[in-house]
C-alpha cells in the first residue's frame, strides 16, 4: 500500500472558533479522515491539553563576563486522552472514503482564562494523532479558548474604593506648597464596556498650576523560581483641566470607559493579570502625586436587580461624602391612635372578644394596623415603685398564722 493513502486528516470542534468554553462544560468534536485507498491503522487517539507557562531571561555581569539566568515555570490545568481506534496490537483496515470519529471530553470544573503575554501564556488545545505501521504519525491540532467567569456581583467587588495622598512641592530645596489628592470610585468590579465614574478632589496649594490625570493600567506579573517579571500597559486614560495655584478642583464623576480587555487572572500560580485605576497629579519641577485604586475586570456584568440596593447606597454615600447631596429628611412621627380611630370604634372593638376575626374590613389602612404602628412608636411607661393596679381585698392572699 502506498504511503499516501490519507487524502485529508482534520479535526473539528462542535462550537465555532470564536465561542469560548468554561470549566465544567463538555468539549465535543470529531476527527475527519478521508482515505484514498484501503488504509491500515494501528491507533487513532485524541488528547486535550491546557496549562500556563512562563519563561524569560535575565542577564547580569560577573566581572568581564555576562551571565544569563533562565527562569521558567509551568502549571497544568487540563490533561485528557481518548482512544477512537483501540491500539490492541493488531491492525485495523479502513475502507476508502470519508470517515468520522466523534469524541467528547468533560472539562475540569475550574480552569484559568486563556491569555497571551510577553513572558508567558495560558493555552488550551486538542490534538488528534493517527498511527499507521511503518509510516510517520499524522497529526491535526486545534486551539480553543477558555474564559472563566468572574462575577462582579459579590460584596467584595461591590465595595467602594477610596484613597487620599498629599505631597509637598519642592524646587531647589525650597517648599512651594502642599498638593493634596483624594479619589473614590463606587465599586471595585467592572466589566469591559462599562464606564467608571471617577470622583476626585485636587487641592493645589503650590505656586504653579498642576494637571490631574486618570488611567486604567493592566499589570502582567510572571513568576518562576521565586522571581517576578512585570509588564504594564495603559488601556484607558483621561486628562482634566489644569488647576491653578491656590485653587481647588472637583471631579463629579468623570467618565472613564473600559475598552475590550481580558478579565483579571488572580488564581494562577505562575502568572497574574491585575488592573488598577491610577489617579495622578503632574507637578511641574517635582515628581507626580500618585494614587492607586484596585480594580477587578470581570465577565458577568452588574445585575440590574440583585445589586441595585448596593449600587444606590454606595452612590448616595458618594454624594454625601463629596458634598453633592443632602441627607434625607427624618420621617414624620405616626399619628396618634385617637386621631385615626373614633371613640365609638374603640368601644365596639373592646366589647367583642373576637374583634380581630370578626372585622371584615380590616386592611393595611384599617384601625388594627394603625394601632400597631402607633404602638411601635409609643415610649415605654415610666418606672414606679407603686403598683398602678393593686389587687383587691378579696384576692389578697392570707398569711399562714391567720
Amino acid at each position: 500500500m502506498r504511503p499516501g493513502g490519507v487524502r485529508s486528516f482534520a479535526l473539528e470542534l462542535a462550537r465555532d472558533p470564536g465561542v469560548a468554553y468554561r470549566g465544567g462544560e463538555r468539549l465535543c468534536g470529531r476527527v475527519l479522515l478521508e482515505a484514498a485507498s484501503p488504509l491500515r491503522v494501528t491507533a487513532l487517539e485524541v488528547a486535550a491539553r491546557g496549562g500556563a507557562v512562563t519563561h524569560w531571561l535575565e542577564g547580569r555581569s560577573v566581572g568581564v563576563n555576562a551571565v544569563s539566568s533562565d527562569y521558567a515555570a509551568a502549571e497544568i490545568y487540563l490533561r485528557r486522552r481518548q482512544l477512537l481506534l483501540l491500539d490492541t496490537g493488531g491492525i485495523t483496515t479502513l475502507p476508502p472514503g470519508r470517515h468520522e470519529f466523534p469524541f467528547s471530553f468533560q472539562l475540569p470544573p475550574t480552569l484559568v482564562t486563556s491569555f497571551e503575554g510577553k513572558h508567558g501564556s495560558v493555552r488550551y488545545c486538542i490534538k488528534a494523532t493517527l498511527h499507521r505501521p511503518w509510516v510517520p504519525a499524522r497529526r491535526a491540532r486545534k486551539v480553543f479558548t477558555v474564559i472563566e467567569p468572574v462575577d462582579i456581583n459579590t460584596p467584595a467587588l461591590l465595595a467602594p474604593q477610596a484613597g487620599a495622598r498629599e505631597k509637598i512641592a519642592r524646587s531647589w530645596y525650597s517648599n512651594r506648597g502642599l498638593v493634596s489628592l483624594s479619589a473614590k470610585i463606587d465599586r471595585k468590579g467592572y466589566t469591559p464596556g462599562e464606564v467608571i465614574p471617577v470622583f476626585a478632589e485636587i487641592d493645589n496649594g503650590s505656586t504653579r498650576p498642576v494637571l490631574p490625570r486618570a488611567a486604567v493600567v493592566q499589570t502582567q506579573t510572571f513568576m518562576a523560581r521565586g522571581a517576578r517579571k512585570q509588564k504594564r500597559a495603559v488601556v484607558a486614560s483621561l486628562s482634566g483641566e489644569p488647576v491653578g495655584p491656590g485653587r481647588r478642583a472637583l471631579w463629579q464623576g468623570r467618565a472613564l470607559r473600559i475598552p475590550p480587555v481580558g478579565p483579571s487572572i488572580l488564581h494562577c500560580r505562575v502568572l497574574h493579570v491585575d488592573y488598577t485605576l491610577k489617579v495622578c497629579v503632574d507637578i511641574p519641577g517635582s515628581s507626580k502625586l500618585l494614587l492607586e485604586l484596585p480594580l477587578v475586570i470581570g465577565t458577568i456584568p452588574l445585575h440590574p436587580f440583585g445589586s441595585r440596593s448596593s449600587s444606590v447606597g454606595s452612590h448616595a454615600s458618594f454624594l454625601l461624602d463629596w458634598g453633592l447631596g443632602v441627607l434625607p429628611e427624618r420621617p414624620e412621627a405616626p399619628p396618634e391612635y385617637s386621631d385615626v380611630v373614633a371613640d365609638e370604634e374603640v368601644a365596639a372593638v373592646e366589647q367583642s372578644p373576637f374583634r380581630l376575626l370578626q372585622d371584615p374590613d380590616m386592611g393595611a389602612e384599617g384601625p388594627f394596623f394603625a394601632y400597631i404602628q402607633e404602638f411601635r412608636y409609643r415610649p415605654p411607661p415610666l418606672y414606679s415603685e407603686e403598683d398602678p393596679n393593686p389587687p383587691s381585698e378579696a384576692m389578697r392572699p392570707r398569711c399562714m398564722t391567720c
